[in-house]
């Protein structure tokens, strides 16, 4: 399951509190999973490199992620409103010492999907399988991806490739044009 660019502005357009718009937008914009989105601390990104760090990723590794200009302007904005030392997605209740349920955050993503009106069984995870999709569709080279996705196998990678229409009509016209050539 993959949602198109288009698809996943109109979802995250449909997330109406800041905390969930700037998480959701994280995981996307970062091919995160779901608590590596939420267990996001202040001291993980890195503004002067343009990287997030994640902390015990699945399989308790860490890695790097490509931090985009516009996702850091969000968080900044979002960590200018609660300025919690520790979290930057701290659970609603700022008593508390740990980061925002993951089972909200899914909740508000269900609830965005059904108001955009995309007839897809898409979870918080589709937005990683799509940030994967869209890194391919753009010719970013798949050892990176594996890299950010931070998988120890490419074959692990590839699961999260899908043909997409967009991919299918370049790989038909790179057909088409090497036949062509043929005399």
């Amino acid at each position: 399951m993959v949602l198109s660019r288009a698809e996943v502005q109109r979802v995250l357009g449909c997330l109406h509190k800041p905390h969930y718009r700037v998480c959701l937008g994280t995981i996307y914009s970062c091919g995160l999973r779901l608590n590596e989105g939420v267990n996001l601390q202040v001291k993980d990104i890195d503004s002067e490199r343009g990287v997030i760090r994640v902390r015990s990723g699945k399989g308790n590794k860490d890695r790097e992620v490509p931090l985009p200009e516009r996702t850091l302007v969000q968080l900044r904005g979002y960590w200018q409103q609660h300025r919690h030392p520790v979290w930057l997605f701290p659970g609603r209740d700022f008593g508390q010492s740990g980061p925002m349920n993951p089972s909200g955050v899914q909740k508000a993503f269900r609830a965005a999907v059904q108001e955009s009106g995309i007839n897809k069984a898409a979870s918080v995870h589709t937005l990683r399988h799509s940030y994967a999709t869209h890194l391919v569709e753009a010719g970013v080279n798949l050892g990176l991806i594996q890299d950010y996705l931070g998988h120890d196998s490419l074959t692990t990678t590839l699961i999260y490739i899908h043909l997409t229409p967009q991919l299918q009509q370049e790989v038909t016209g790179i057909i088409n044009q090497l036949m062509a050539e043929i005399p």
